[in-house]
């Protein structure tokens, strides 16, 4: 892997720097504050790992998820017992309610009112006119996979229309995680339970970019879990990656295994599925939510069980939402798309009803169901249909050439099985296309297990269509709580952030420098004279590639040097691609995506020499990457941060 050095021409071996590597006043895309010093080498620090000094009394883990949401604790005393949360007043029928709705209702002035079942009755129950002045929002944490963009100040829409931050309601929403965590661990305790006891998990998915794990850490921040100070109060877990660690430890009368519903190749059922995991097996485990569908491939290490990624998260936006999506476009096919949307505005409440309705009906779908699915429509849909087009709902079912769906005397659409069938249809297809991807790759061709976790893995379409695709080149399992899989394995890594020895990284990051130019070798249109000296700009200096391993604790070290001696602030782009073989930050497909800022005020004092050296260190092997860094010449460490949010 011979990369390009800051300011080398070709890089022999890391360890021999060409010389020319220390006198290159560096120009990245017009920051000509910034020098490399040292070219690029990672090294492996032992003692990074050693920051953990602080103690907590517990670690509670806040599965954020789009659809719902829970947590779960556990006393670091007792690592093996793990609480789920207390019952949640107002459950559906139908529907287990360790869990509760993501959803949060503001009064008309924007506070906080409720979450959860709660904020869902007290909308539903509110007068149709005064409804609309209330902030009633649902499924919102998908915005912060979809935005591009994604900044502190990027908008939800509430159901009546309203704009609102997103910053604001997910701090609020952890606000009141924290809120009901903190009681139920004081009501157990029998005395008050400090937030500084607590180490906090919060869960997102792997394929999130850096902006949304940063922007899911400045919310917890705002709803006082951590703070920048303490930062190490919260851990940011990664959803397929806690389900990883507690399918590990699964006992095997804890699952079901599709291929054979029976105890497994004869183990009894108090040996953990490690008893069944040889050294160095490998499997995936398919996190499939509300919003999102995570893949992530793992092998174990024995002994200790560490685990080991071999290949870069993948998935994409096929949660059990895409069926609610396709049942929108279905109603819109039979009442009219304009209809639909004037609704949802003008009677937001009975929209949700709606929405509770088909969700309960969805549960209901399998492989081998025969008799239809009733799903009652509120009063006030047909009420307002009638108004709205001057005929009945039936009149509108029946000119609508949708003939698997049927309208019942009792005021119920009555849908086939195959009809529902076919709602689920696309988003299972996607999710079995990206499988079948996953499973073309070399890294993951002799796969033993395919774990099916999350929320959206109870649907029986979805177990069969894995089953039907893969039964036969992995054993295909299902945690019996799958719903709550991810939970747990959220507070076992809040226990234990170590146990994930080996990540690979999603993308390609680097830096813009200058490079001594080779004639014939580099474009000319990227010649730059300085003082006599030809430097070729924009040179991609990369950090670490697409999809390469790397360890935890593992370091990347660069040394930049201020451009004047008064300077006291560096401000450095970081660049990132989807490819790994970069030469150029101009080169298509490489995208700014964030900051490092090194601050030198309060570092100096000391008489400072006329080339100061700042040595970075960044960390890619953790869940989100983190910088450090060390004015060498007084080895006092430099205030940095990496920003890829506001940058």
């Amino acid at each position: 892997m011979a990369d390009k050095e800051a300011g080398g021409g070709d890089a022999g071996p890391r360890e021999t720097a060409p010389t020319s590597a220390y006198s290159s006043p560096a120009r990245s895309l017009g920051d000509t504050g910034i020098t490399p010093l040292s070219p690029s080498h990672i090294v492996n620090d032992a003692d990074t790992n050693v920051s953990e000094q602080q103690t907590f009394l517990v670690v509670v883990a806040i599965d954020f998820g789009t659809t719902s949401s829970g947590y779960a604790y556990s006393f670091t005393k007792e690592p093996e017992c793990i609480h789920v949360m207390r019952r949640w007043e107002g459950g559906d029928p139908g529907v287990s309610n360790q869990k509760t709705p993501t959803t949060i209702l503001l009064t008309p002035e924007r506070k906080f009112h409720s979450f959860g079942y709660a904020a869902r009755d007290f909308y539903h129950d509110l007068d149709p006119n005064e409804a609309k002045q209330w902030l009633y929002l649902e499924k919102f944490k998908m915005k912060l996979h979809t935005t591009g963009d994604l900044t502190m100040d990027t908008d939800l829409t509430a159901a009546n229309g309203k704009k609102v931050k997103a910053l604001e309601i997910f701090a609020y929403a952890l606000q009141y995680f924290k809120e009901q965590a903190l009681k139920e661990l004081s009501d157990q305790a029998g005395s008050e339970f400090e937030n500084s006891d607590v180490r906090w998990v919060i869960t997102v998915p792997a394929i999130w970019k850096q902006p949304a794990k940063q922007f899911m850490r400045q919310a917890a921040y705002q709803a006082g879990l951590a703070s920048p100070e303490n930062a190490e109060q919260l851990i940011i877990a990664l959803e397929p990656e806690a389900a990883s660690i507690y399918c590990r430890k699964l006992r095997l009368h804890q699952m079901i295994e599709l291929s054979s519903k029976a105890a497994v190749n004869g183990y009894s059922s108090g040996d953990t599925v490690g008893a069944g995991f040889a050294q160095g097996d490998k499997y995936v485990v398919v996190d499939s939510g509300g919003g999102t569908v995570d893949l992530t491939v793992h092998q174990i290490r024995l002994p200790e069980g560490h685990l080991k990624e071999l290949y870069k998260a993948t998935g994409g936006p096929y949660g059990s939402l895409g069926v609610d999506y396709e049942f929108e476009k279905l109603l819109c096919k039979i009442f009219g798309e304009d209809f639909i949307e004037q609704f949802k505005i003008k009677r937001p409440a009975a929209w949700v009803d709606l929405m509770i309705a088909f969700e309960s009906r969805k549960r209901a779908a399998a492989p081998d169901r025969t008799n239809p699915l009733n799903i009652t429509l509120p009063f006030s849909f047909i009420d307002y249909y009638k108004k709205f087009r001057g005929h009945s709902v039936e009149h509108a079912l029946r000119k609508s050439n949708v003939d698997f769906v049927k309208w019942s005397s009792q005021g119920m659409l009555r849908m086939s099985p195959d009809a529902m069938n076919a709602l689920f249809k696309p988003t299972i297809d996607s999710i079995i296309e990206h499988l079948r991807d996953l499973f073309q790759k070399p890294e993951v061709s002799t796969v033993k297990f395919l774990f099916l976790v999350g929320g959206f893995a109870e649907a029986p379409l979805l177990q069969q269509a894995v089953q039907a695709a893969f039964g036969d080149k992995c054993r295909i399992i299902i945690p019996q709580d799958v719903g709550l899989t991810i939970l747990k394995g959220a507070v076992l890594f809040g226990l234990d952030p170590a146990v994930i020895k080996v990540r690979r990284s999603p993308l390609t990051y680097g830096v813009g420098v200058l490079n001594r130019y080779v004639e014939g070798k580099h474009p000319p249109e990227k010649l730059l004279v300085k003082d006599g000296t030809r430097w070729c700009t924009d040179v991609f200096d990369k950090f670490i590639s697409a999809d390469q391993s790397v360890a935890l604790g593992e370091l990347v070290k660069r040394s930049y040097t201020p451009a004047k001696p008064s300077q006291l602030v560096i401000v450095i782009n970081i660049y990132s691609s989807e490819c790994d073989d970069v030469s150029f930050i101009t080169d298509p497909g490489v995208k700014k995506c964030g900051t490092l800022r090194l601050d030198l005020t309060g570092t100096s004092g000391t008489a400072v020499p006329a080339r100061r050296e700042i040595q970075t260190l960044m960390q890619f092997g953790d869940t989100e990457i983190k910088a450090t860094a060390v004015d060498i010449a007084t080895a006092k460490s430099v205030k940095v941060g990496i920003d890829f949010l506001n940058y």
